[in-house]
């Protein structure tokens, strides 16, 4: 498994979910996605996955909410969130956002000389940030990224995902959940990554 390919997938996942639908991050993304021309470029997730995605993403246009409003409910609020995008609200036993385990990725980082990839203030582990970061460790630490994932992404993503497909009620972050869950769990695999078991709490 090439550290190119994790790279590519994480940046895609991690890009559209943690920048709006609007964004130049984002919408050239989106525009992909809705063509049938990643499916066969996409490593790791299963071909019933994609091809179920893939249906999801035709969709997006169609669907009652827009995709800015969809982000703005999933991600921003006021109301509460329905899939938190941080790790801690599943780690912590309180579900509080800059939890213990907010802390403990945070020394990690500084530990191995990462600065966060933030551009305000705001909780390092969003599950967009910590998919980018995977991103950057393959491109330049990739001897940290098997610890990375098992410590600080994976406990938790599967949990997020299932309640991000589950509740986001629109085909984009439906489409999104679906494709990483499936991407992560084959990272997993290929990587034989050891998870430690882990309470969540939401």
């Amino acid at each position: 498994m090439s550290a190119e390919s994790i790279s590519l997938t994480s940046k895609v996942l991690g890009a559209m979910l943690y920048y709006p639908p609007a964004s130049e991050e984002v919408q050239p993304l989106i525009a992909l996605l809705k063509t049938s021309d990643w499916g066969p470029l996409w490593p790791f997730a299963t071909a019933e996955i994609k091809a179920q995605a893939a249906e999801l993403f035709a969709q997006i246009d169609e669907a009652e909410e827009s995709a800015g409003q969809a982000y703005q409910r999933l991600f921003i609020g006021p109301y509460a969130l329905p899939a938190p995008p941080w790790g801690s609200v599943y780690l912590d036993k309180e579900s509080v956002v800059f939890g213990d385990s907010t802390l403990a990725l945070r020394q990690w980082m500084r530990e191995n000389h990462i600065e966060p990839l933030l551009t305000q203030a705001e909780p390092e582990d969003h599950i967009g940030l910590l998919l980018m970061m995977c991103a950057w460790l393959a491109e330049n630490s990739p001897s940290l990224l098997n610890e990375f994932m098992a410590q600080h992404l994976l406990p938790w993503s599967g949990r997020y995902l299932e309640l991000l497909q589950q509740k986001s009620e629109h085909p984009l972050y439906q489409g999104v959940a679906l494709l990483a869950e499936s991407t992560l769990s084959g990272w997993q695999q290929q990587l034989a990554l050891k998870i430690p078991s882990a309470d969540l709490y939401f």
